[in-house]
């Protein structure tokens, strides 16, 4: 399937933000998430990414509240959250402050309740006894019978649905590889007439989902730098993983890269959890690798440090300052205006200094990041590095030169673009 150049090129700028309303507000309802927007759109937010709106079935839930992936109706809203009229307003004051929105999407497996285990049972997969089946342990949800060319019809029905409907701009597909490749690519191309530049990113990281899908996941980098700072790996397997990544994905580069999001944040822990201090440096680098789009999970900018609860009630404070809202901002202000290089070349360092620069001469960008437990010394001696830079994070200018010296302490960082 032919790429989007218009939508990748946007894609290649764009930061995406999840929504997990049931914790967003004491409410966890539409109406109070619509108050945020104009923070995000402030913020430099481009893509909304709402976790499943759909009610959640009742039968056999976890906890008070259930999954918002055991899909009651694929039709319908979770009166939790509101009406569809309320749906419609968000995604209309959304649209107003130009920002897109994307709505995740379950198609391997659905609620015991679901509605078309009434009118359409066959759907669904069941044993020899004639009993609906559930995919792996998640007992709170059957697994759809991908056999079945009806049950896709129907997904894909739903799918379009919101979309001429509501004027929604994508999809997030959850555990988009556990539901066959054909029924993505029929569904795309079947949606893509009702709206041509809708956005497709896929929890997977399968290469060949990208004839589907615009973005894929980047677990392996997460779950590597995690690894890093847990197990004590060289910083060389940090850069070789990113550089044999990029030759599997060189003609489709575009991964989601995160410290967190919402299977992270309740099951493995904040970005604190697994970074310490060196949260923020992670960060930095997921914005800046020209192969990412970078996400930001609901309360990162606070900074949450919780672990919030994701069958129960569990509200995100917001009584408090958005101290990261800051580091986000100048993060996507300076990812969005930037000339693209795609061609970056790590530094040579015999210690856990981990950095890049890409570009040469003016408009070049230099990122340093201190991933040692020790003071480190930045010192370039290429001349071709040689030049007069400015300080991203603080606005000031700095000269690179034979003498230059910083000294970055452990999760230190600095950012530069050389402008002379």
């Amino acid at each position: 399937m032919l790429k989007n150049t218009y939508l990748i090129n946007y894609l290649k700028k764009a930061t995406i933000y999840e929504v997990n309303l049931r914790q967003y507000s004491n409410a966890g309802d539409i109406r109070s998430f619509i108050k945020h927007l104009p923070r995000l759109k402030k913020m430099g937010i481009d893509i909304l990414w709402l976790m499943p709106i759909h009610p959640i079935g009742e039968k056999n839930k976890k906890g008070t509240l259930g999954s918002y992936y055991s899909i009651q109706n694929y039709m319908d809203v979770n009166p939790a959250f509101g009406t569809k009229e309320d749906f419609k307003d968000l995604v209309k004051d959304v649209h107003q402050l130009g920002m897109k929105i994307i709505i995740d999407w379950v198609a391997n497996h659905a609620a015991w309740d679901n509605v078309w285990t009434i009118s359409h049972p066959d759907y669904f997969l069941r044993n020899t006894a004639g009993d609906f089946i559930s995919p792996n342990d998640w007992t709170d949800v059957i697994q759809i019978d991908h056999e079945n060319i009806q049950a896709h019809e129907a997904l894909t029905d739903a799918m379009c649905y919101w979309v001429k409907e509501f004027d929604i701009d994508g999809f997030r597909a959850d555990l988009a590889h556990l539901t066959p490749l054909h029924f993505w690519v029929n569904a795309k191309a079947k949606i893509a007439s009702l709206k041509p530049d809708l956005i497709w990113l896929a929890e997977t990281e399968e290469i060949e989902y990208y004839q589907a899908f615009d973005i894929i996941y980047s677990w392996k980098w997460m779950h590597k730098s995690e690894e890093y700072f847990k197990k004590n790996i060289e910083i060389r397997e940090l850069i070789q993983l990113l550089q044999d990544n990029y030759k599997k994905h060189e003609l489709n580069p575009l991964q989601l890269y995160f410290t967190t999001n919402h299977d992270e944040n309740s099951w493995n822990g904040t970005e604190f959890e697994k970074f310490g201090i060196y949260a923020d440096a992670i960060t930095i680098f997921n914005f800046m690798y020209p192969y990412a789009v970078p996400l930001i999970y609901s309360g990162q900018e606070i900074p949450n440090r919780k672990r919030l609860l994701f069958f129960d009630k569990d509200e995100i404070q917001w009584d408090v300052h958005l101290e990261k809202e800051s580091l986000y901002s100048i993060l996507i202000e300076f990812r969005k205006n930037r000339k693209e290089n795609s061609t970056i070349n790590f530094f040579d360092q015999d210690n856990n200094l981990f950095g890049f620069k890409s570009g040469v001469g003016v408009g070049a960008m230099i990122m340093v990041l201190n991933l040692d437990k020790n003071d480190i010394n930045f010192n370039p001696k290429n001349e071709e590095e040689y030049g007069l830079y400015n300080n991203i994070f603080n606005a000031t200018l700095i000269t690179i030169n034979a003498d230059f010296n910083i000294e970055l302490k452990p999760g230190g960082y600095i950012l530069l673009e050389r402008v002379a």
